[in-house]
C-alpha cells in the first residue's frame, strides 16, 4: 500500500520512497538487498516512450521490450520487507545497472539507513560493487557465476565451480577482490555464494 500511495504522487524521488517507508523500519541492523525487474511493454513504442528499451528478463530467458527496474528492499529485525531506494535504468544516459546499484547504496546510506548485510544475486558481485560494500564496512552475501576465478594456493586460479565446498564453506581468494567465504546451495542451478564478514559487522539482531 505504501509503495501505491507513493506511485499515485507526481514529481517524486528515490528520498521520497525512503521517506513513506521509513517509519515501518525498526531499528537498524537489517539486510538491504538489491534485485531488477522487467516490466513487459511489447506494444509500446521506444522512440515515442522513455525509458522503454530492450532489457535481459530472467523470466523469458532473453532479451524484451519494457521497463527495467532496480529496487533496494531492507528487511528489519521483524521481517518487515520495503522498497528503500529505486532507479529506472535508462540506456540514453549510458549508465550500467551497476553503477545505479552502487549509486544507489550510498544514497540510503547517506539516508541514514544501517544494514547490517547486503545481498544480490550473481549480476552485482562485480569486484567494483564488492569493493564499494567492502568500503562501506559492511557485511555480504552474493551469488557468483559459476566460471568466476578464485584460489585456495597462493598463485593458482580455478573457476569457483570446480571447488569441493564444505557445509560450513570454504575460505578462497576472490581474484581482483579478497579472501571470501564461498558456499554452495542445493539448487537446479547448483549455485555458488560466496559471503564475507567485515572487520567490525554491525550485528544482526534476530
Amino acid at each position: 500500500m505504501s509503495r501505491n500511495r507513493f506511485l499515485e504522487r507526481e514529481n517524486y524521488t528515490a528520498f521520497d520512497l525512503f521517506q513513506v517507508v521509513k517509519s515501518k523500519i525498526v531499528g537498524n541492523c537489517g539486510i538491504l538487498s538489491v534485485d531488477d525487474t522487467v516490466i513487459d511493454k511489447p506494444y509500446s513504442d521506444p522512440t515515442k516512450t522513455e525509458l522503454i528499451d530492450y532489457f535481459w528478463s530472467g523470466k523469458h530467458k532473453k532479451s524484451v521490450k519494457g521497463l527495467n527496474l532496480i529496487t533496494l528492499f531492507y528487511t528489519d529485525v521483524n521481517q518487515i520487507c520495503v522498497p528503500v531506494n529505486c532507479s529506472e535504468i535508462d540506456k540514453s544516459i549510458g549508465k550500467t545497472k551497476n553503477e545505479h546499484f552502487r549509486e544507489m547504496v550510498n544514497e540510503v546510506l547517506t539516508w541514514g539507513l544501517q544494514p547490517a548485510w547486503i545481498t544480490g544475486d550473481s549480476w552485482y558481485s562485480g569486484k567494483n560493487n564488492l569493493k564499494c560494500v567492502r568500503d562501506h564496512t559492511l557485511s555480504f552475501m552474493f551469488a557468483v557465476k559459476r566460471n568466476r576465478r578464485v584460489s585456495v594456493e597462493k598463485g593458482t586460479y580455478i573457476q569457483v565451480q570446480s571447488l569441493e565446498i564444505p557445509d560450513s564453506g570454504l575460505k578462497v581468494y576472490l581474484k581482483g577482490f579478497g579472501f571470501v567465504k564461498v558456499f554452495r546451495t542445493v539448487s537446479f542451478e547448483n549455485t555458488v555464494i560466496i559471503s564475507c564478514i567485515n572487520q567490525s559487522p554491525r550485528r544482526l539482531i534476530t
